[in-house]
């Protein structure tokens, strides 16, 4: 094991399964952050531990896949070796992309992608070796050994395998087999979830989709926040907008319960009589010359189960489809159900994060949310994941800092480690991507008031500068067609509008001394608009009591999240992230649901 330094930081160089040098580093937190990037540049990417006397892996092994049957090699890093592969004996698995047979049949070139890589690794297979005919179709699945040579006098590869043993075919029906070998519209895809993430570019976005998620992870780790798995189901609604997915288990048993016999008026009646007899017996107890406590308590207790069977018969009677119904307010009785209360699925993990950064200072949250919202807009999905950092002791100014910080530290991270990706995105979806992203990463992001852009928004529309669908007025909520003209058009680049009207934000947001304004921020980028929001969060219990009741919101069911204002009460910032946003802005794709791996929308789920 090498150690040395970089700066100020201290590094370890290690070996995988593989062989393979990677290097680890102590981040500000106590964890462990690794990678296959020497950090001392790329003049020292050499095996330094056989610099000092250990063994050094071949060619074969530092390419291999840790984990795979046969010592398959992984195609990027075949193709990365290049030429200095040559000469050696691999085992190279995927699907095929295309097939071709040449020389009268008597051989054929398979290009196979594992999914590693845009580029394919060509396999020239001989029909001596197996059965060209089972191995061109699009779709197969082969593992094959055989040598790595110089490829044919103007091929675009550096290099190919020359087949010697066919180890395992997955057959594919040509006729049945739904990704065809040619150009299919996104729409189409959609329609073959199943088979959709073989194509180009689906696994170009899925690579920079990781590649972000990984940006995401080494960005607040390196920063020492922590990572914490906000709970998945709440009983509370964040947004305050109300579109949220129910999570109940009455349903399962509701059918099974309306087929059940309900009680007769008769059995009423009984249940009523024995409730008021109880009433009856304990009231002459308690009048007694000399009361038996003992008695009572035991008279009470029963009269306290007569009184519940005769509310289970009432809830029977009153039930509705099997749904246990309050008798007098006809309202779902939802204290018959899992949770004893209503629970959904939760629309954001803030309110969850708030609780651990006042007592852990800095966390963050990256997990799945969801929304009931009826909408087949490009940009709306019914399951989709967040980001949601806090930190305590913070306010606007830090968060906004925050975000900006890094929105350009993912764009960076992409630039430097999906170059071919961000290229096949330039060449087919967004010509400006690359540029989009150079643009973000390197300039710093423009900060004004939402009232200073409303005054430009509307002397820009008086010059007839431009024409909104939407006429601006102060206090409107702005529409994407606003977020991005002052994104693209105007500053040319990234945007930061702050101080927003508090009747178009949520609860929790920290109320500004003029009384209208709340602390809240958005980050305007071109080409998405608004790609993250964020606030400093009401730390003043009476402030944010008012806000609650101000917005109609159920008061006892935010009493833990004032408890937070009563007991060491701090000031704390944060913000929240669509992550499906940030892939769209990143690849330039147009549809949100072509940068999710399984999309939910109204109407449609795997």
């Amino acid at each position: 094991m090498v150690t040395f330094k970089v700066g100020a930081d201290e590094w370890e160089e290690r070996k995988d399964g593989a062989g393979r040098s990677y290097f680890v580093k102590r981040d500000m937190s106590g964890h462990d952050v690794s990678t296959y990037t020497d950090p001392r540049g790329p003049a020292h990417a050499v095996d330094t531990t056989h610099a000092a006397g250990a063994e050094a892996p071949d060619a074969v092994s530092s390419v291999q896949h840790p984990f795979s049957i046969k010592g398959r090699v992984v195609v990027k890093r075949l193709l990365e070796a290049g030429k200095a592969m040559i000469g050696q004996e691999v085992v190279v698995g995927g699907w095929v992309k295309t097939g071709r047979k040449q020389g009268k049949d008597t051989f054929a070139f398979l290009e196979v992608n594992d999914g590693s890589s845009m580029e394919n690794a060509q396999l020239m297979v001989t029909a001596e070796t197996y059965d060209i005919t089972k191995l061109v179709a699009v779709g197969t699945s082969v593992i094959c050994k055989g040598e790595v040579v110089e490829p044919p006098e103007g091929a675009k590869q550096a290099v190919e395998v020359k087949v010697s043993e066919v180890l395992y075919v997955g057959l594919c029906d040509p006729s049945k087999y739904p990704i065809s070998k040619g150009y299919m519209t996104l729409e189409k895809l959609r329609e073959h979830m199943t088979f959709r993430s073989r194509t180009n570019a689906c696994q170009a976005v899925f690579r920079v989709r990781n590649a972000l998620a990984r940006a995401t992870h080494q960005f607040f780790q390196e920063r020492g926040f922590l990572y914490l798995h906000a709970p998945i189901i709440t009983s509370h609604d964040c947004e305050g907008a109300g579109e949220m997915f129910g999570v109940t288990t009455l349903l399962a048993k509701a059918e099974a319960d309306a087929a059940l016999p309900r009680p007769s008026p008769e059995d009423l009646a009984v249940h009523e009589g024995r409730v008021a007899k109880g009433e009856a017996s304990v009231a002459e107890l308690k009048a007694a010359e000399k009361p038996d406590n003992k008695k009572i308590k035991k008279e009470e207790k029963n009269l306290e189960k007569t009184r519940a069977a005769l509310r289970d018969v009432r809830c029977q009677m009153a039930a509705v489809g099997g749904l246990p119904r309050d008798p007098d307010s006809g309202q779902i009785d939802f204290s018959k159900d899992f949770f004893s209360r209503p629970s959904y699925l939760s629309v954001s993990g803030q309110l969850d994060a708030e609780i651990y950064a006042c007592a852990m200072t800095s966390v963050y949250t990256f997990g799945p949310t969801f929304r009931a919202e009826d909408s087949h807009t490009t940009r709306h999905l019914a399951e989709f994941w967040m980001i949601e950092p806090e930190i305590a002791f913070c306010d606007l100014q830090g968060d906004m800092t925050c975000a900006e910080q890094y929105v350009q530290y993912c764009c960076k991270h992409v630039l430097e480690t999906c170059r071919p990706e961000m290229e096949f995105f330039v060449e087919k979806v967004d010509k400006q991507a690359i540029k989009r992203l150079e643009t973000v990463a390197s300039t710093p992001f423009v900060r004004l008031s939402y009232t200073e852009a409303c005054e430009l928004l509307i002397e820009h529309s008086k010059e007839k500068k431009v024409k909104f669908k939407e006429t601006v007025t102060w206090g409107i909520d702005l529409g994407s067609e606003h977020e991005r003209y002052l994104a693209e058009k105007v500053f040319k680049g990234p945007v930061i509008l702050y101080d927003y009207p508090k009747e178009i934000k949520a609860f929790y947001m920290r109320l500004n001394d003029d009384g209208k304004t709340v602390a809240a921020m958005d980050v305007l980028v071109p080409g998405v608009g608004e790609l993250i929001g964020g606030s400093q969060r009401e730390e003043r219990e009476d402030v944010l009591t008012q806000r609650i009741e101000e917005m109609k919101l159920p008061l006892d069911q935010y009493s833990w999240y004032l408890d937070l204002r009563r007991f060491g009460t701090v000031p704390h910032a944060g913000f929240g992230l669509g992550f499906e946003r940030l892939v769209l802005f990143t690849t330039g794709m147009e549809n949100i649901r072509d940068v999710i791996p399984f999309p939910r929308f109204p109407g449609k789920i795997l």
